[in-house]
C-alpha cells in the first residue's frame, strides 16, 4: 500500500486554496473571504457522522458570537450536493453555509486524513467509499494560517464554546500564532 505523507501547515505560512459548491447554489472561495479576524473553517466527515450532526448544529448556533469577533466560517465535507443538503435539513443548519464535493488532493493539501467507508453508521446512512476526518483552521484575511487541528478519528473535536472564548481573548490580546518555528531550535535563541 503506497504510503501518503501528510505535509503540515504552519502558522503564519499561506494555506491552500480553496473552494468548494455551496448549498443554496454559488462557490465559497476562501479568497473571497473578508472577515475582519479570521475565516473558521470547518470540515467534517458528511452526513453520515452522528457526532458531525452535533457539531456542526453547534458551530451553526455559534454563528452569531463568532461574527461580532469578526470571524465568518464555513463547514465543509466531501459530500456530494444532495448528501450535503440532506445534512442541512436533518441537522437544522440555518445559516452556516455548507460546502460540498471537496476533492481529496485538496484535502491532503490542507493535511485531513483520509477514511475508507465500513457500511452504514448508527444513523444508518452508509459511509462513502472515501471521505475526511475533521480538521478546524482559523485563517488570517491574509491567507495565512493561525491555528489548525486535524484528526484520524470522530471523536474529541474543539468545542465551538472554547473556540469563541479563545478568540475573544486572542483578538483583544493580539495574541501571536503559535507553532511557527520551522526550523530545529538553537538552545541559545530559545533561551
Amino acid at each position: 500500500m503506497p504510503v501518503c505523507a501528510l505535509a503540515p501547515l504552519f502558522p503564519g505560512q499561506k494555506v491552500p486554496d480553496l473552494a468548494v459548491s455551496t448549498i443554496g447554489g454559488g462557490t465559497w472561495r476562501l479568497v473571497e473571504q473578508r472577515a475582519k479576524h479570521f475565516t473558521l473553517i470547518a470540515f467534517y466527515r458528511g452526513l453520515h457522522c452522528p457526532i458531525c450532526a452535533t457539531y456542526v448544529r453547534d458551530l451553526d448556533i455559534k454563528l452569531e458570537a463568532l461574527s461580532r469577533l469578526g470571524v465568518s466560517a464555513v463547514a465543509i465535507s466531501t459530500d456530494d450536493a444532495s448528501r450535503a443538503e440532506q445534512s442541512r435539513q436533518k441537522w437544522r443548519i440555518d445559516k452556516l453555509p455548507i460546502g460540498y464535493g471537496l476533492d481529496l488532493d485538496t484535502a491532503r493539501r490542507w493535511g485531513l486524513y483520509v477514511s475508507a467507508g465500513h457500511g452504514a453508521t448508527s444513523t444508518g446512512v452508509a459511509e462513502p467509499p472515501l471521505f475526511t476526518e475533521p480538521g478546524l483552521f482559523l485563517v488570517r484575511p491574509d491567507g495565512t494560517l493561525y491555528f489548525g487541528t486535524v484528526q484520524t478519528m470522530p471523536f474529541a473535536r474543539p468545542h465551538f464554546a472554547d473556540i469563541v472564548s479563545a478568540l475573544d481573548f486572542v483578538i483583544s490580546k493580539n495574541y501571536p500564532a503559535r507553532g511557527e518555528v520551522l526550523d530545529p531550535i538553537d538552545p541559545a535563541r530559545a533561551a
